[in-house]
């Protein structure tokens, strides 16, 4: 009898003596369920998920049914899964002018194949006539001894510049070959603005932009309701290599040229020479457009109150220009594939028993592709204070290829979360690698840098270039050909030999590092020096 009894006794003597979180295996990922649910969100009947569209609705019902499904907690208005976000939707007229005139010469610059963009200041007519100045990358950094508009005023100007940064292999300068957040246009259009310019225009090269100028020619943009008592641009857009020559040319410049300038230290903005006249007119519609949010409650009855968050953005681009005769962009790998990571994530977590002690927040965000606006508004009006924010693991754009070897988690290195992330890797038989589009920007280019600038330590959850069973540059290739043929356009839809099964390897690594995050003694947060760690400290937590 009591040899039987022992080797009970002993398993239930190591169950005790595990901490309750790891005493039952987390309920299985399915690769079927994250399938369907990609399937659903890329079909033509969600009409390319755009923000205050039906697409939008048949979307975020969706969303917010699985979460109901799953046992998610509703944390959005009036009792629902929503958490509203005022927009204004701008349409650029593509009968818009642009010219520009030196003298008795004048060049028209084509709306659309040459120019785009929106105005700022959300009002249906703006006109501008000003002084042209390029201003290189158009950057600010004292820290790196760097100041593109030291010495000129450019108060209701147009400003010319690249997006990017100067080229760097220092690690201390502009980051070295990873992008820093000054490399974005986002920031390009921020600090003109704050410089007091009239208009900005970005000449798009491919090799600065890291994407063909099909990307960014779409019309109409998403804003955030803005402040009417704060400066706005009358015009924030881009201009193609062709326009960028002609405006040049009026200069004795070639683009090449001119980018040269703006790569080299001690690089002095300069005027023109030349006006550029634009007459824009927009249609400015007011809309509403929802986060979906879903909580499952931790299960200790002091920590539920922190939560880990997992984020992925909803939409994309609705219906919009041709191509190939196909009008829907149905963003299948632009996120459907992130989404349907969440909502099986939400499943997963919420049916552990029994749960992690801190709580679980699961947020599906909008207007992403309208420069990250749902979960910027999140960060201003989080549900769940920052400073009681534990961290974010944010997953957008998954190429389904197969089971991955190596994970891309840009930024993790950077937080005290970090031993752990490579803990976890390691049980995963997961290698770490290094972003090889860190000099595109990633990490500034999706949700997590919304939450990261707001504090929070965040980053995105990828997989690397290693695929079990295939060639070392398959999914380079691969990345290489969606980048060339489908990104932001008809043609990211679902793919027949799409294979779903490193889904299941990249959300148990998230699973496991965010529980470990619920389950911790204390909060992470940025190390010493980062960027972000002032942020995290004006939350609260040290």
């Amino acid at each position: 009898m009591v040899n039987r009894l022992f080797p009970i006794l002993c398993i239930l003597f190591l169950a005790a003596a595990l901490p309750a979180w790891v005493a039952d295996a987390p309920p299985a990922i399915s690769a079927e369920r994250i399938k369907a649910d990609i399937a659903y969100l890329a079909s033509d009947r969600l009409e390319g998920r755009g923000p205050g569209t039906r697409g939008e609705e048949l979307t975020t019902d969706y969303i917010a049914g699985e979460f109901k499904k799953a046992g998610l907690k509703p944390l959005g208005a009036a009792g629902t899964y929503l958490q509203p976000i005022p927009l204004v939707r701008v349409f650029t007229s593509p009968k818009s002018t642009l010219q520009t005139t030196k003298g008795k010469d004048t060049l028209d610059i084509i709306c659309e194949d040459e120019f785009s963009g929106t105005s700022r200041t959300q009002t249906e007519h703006e006109q501008f006539d000003a002084e042209a100045v390029f201003v290189g990358h158009g950057i600010t950094a004292p820290e790196f001894d760097w100041d593109d508009y030291k010495g000129i005023d450019v108060k209701g100007k147009v400003v010319v510049l690249f997006t990017n940064e100067p080229p760097s292999d220092d690690p201390k300068f502009f980051g070295g070959r990873a992008l820093t957040y000054y490399g974005r246009w986002t920031f390009k259009y921020e600090e003109a603005m704050r410089r007091g310019a009239r208009a900005c225009f970005i000449i798009h090269t491919n090799e600065t932009a890291g994407y063909p100028y099909s990307v960014v020619r779409p019309l109409d943009g998403a804003q955030l309701k803005r402040d009417p008592n704060q400066p706005a641009l009358a015009f924030a857009g881009w201009l193609s290599r062709k326009a960028g020559e002609k405006l040049l040319s009026l200069s004795s410049l070639t683009v090449d040229e001119a980018l040269k300038k703006a790569d080299a230290k001690g690089f002095k903005a300069f005027s023109l020479g030349v006006n550029l006249k634009g007459n824009i007119a927009s249609k400015v519609e007011k809309i509403v457009s929802n986060n979906v949010v879903g909580l499952v409650e931790g299960s200790d009855a002091t920590l539920k109150s922190e939560t880990v968050i997992f984020t992925a953005h909803w939409d994309h681009l609705g219906v919009g220009r041709g191509v190939v005769g196909d009008t829907i962009y149905n963003g299948a790998a632009d996120n459907a594939t992130g989404c349907a990571m969440l909502m099986e994530l939400a499943r997963t977590w919420a049916a552990q028993t029994p749960k992690p002690k801190r709580s679980a927040l699961f947020l599906a965000v909008t207007a992403e592709e309208k420069g990250l606006l749902g979960s910027k508004y999140y960060a201003e009006h989080p549900i769940v204070p920052l400073g009681k924010t534990a961290l974010n693991l944010n997953f957008d754009m998954i190429l389904p290829l197969g089971v991955p070897e190596s994970i891309v988690v840009t930024g993790a290195e950077r937080t005290t979360a970090w031993t752990t992330v490579k803990s976890v890797a390691a049980k995963h038989k997961l290698e770490i690698e290094t972003d090889q589009r860190a000099h595109l920007g990633i990490f500034y280019r999706s949700d997590h840098f919304s939450m990261a600038r707001a504090g929070v330590p965040a980053f995105s959850v990828g997989a690397g270039m290693k695929i079990k069973g295939k060639p070392a540059d398959f999914a380079r290739k691969a990345m290489q050909e969606f980048n060339d043929k489908a990104y932001h356009s008809p043609q990211d839809e679902v793919q027949p030999h799409w294979d779903y099964s490193g889904f299941v390897v990249l959300a148990g690594f998230a699973i496991d590092v965010a529980r470990d995050a619920a389950n911790a003694d204390k909060l992470p947060t940025w190390n010493p020096g980062d960027e972000f760690r002032p942020a995290r400290e004006k939350s609260g937590v040290k």
